[in-house]
């Protein structure tokens, strides 16, 4: 279940994501370069995987150490979801 911290953590990122998203969609109705668009389409890429590695972060210390808060456990899981997350990219 996600905490209600982390459910608003996740949507002002989404929602940051939208304004990027809008902001995409007057360059190309301004006419921007395809250079400068496509960085911001990676921009807006970046954002929305950091999101999910974020919400898989929380996702497996809600999961795994349900009701046990362990301090240690719980660096122990985001390290490993860390190392997980970077020998997947």
């Amino acid at each position: 279940m996600i905490t209600e911290e982390t459910k608003k953590d996740i949507i002002n990122r989404l929602r940051t994501v939208q304004g990027h998203i809008g902001g995409i969609e007057k360059m190309i109705d301004e006419g921007k370069s395809c250079d400068d668009i496509l960085l911001q389409i990676a921009a807006v890429k970046s954002s929305i995987e950091k999101i999910g590695y974020f919400l898989l972060q929380e996702h497996a210390v809600e999961c795994i150490i349900k009701d046990d808060k362990d301090k240690v456990m719980i660096d122990d899981v985001k390290k490993l979801i860390d190392s997980v997350i970077k020998f997947t990219r």
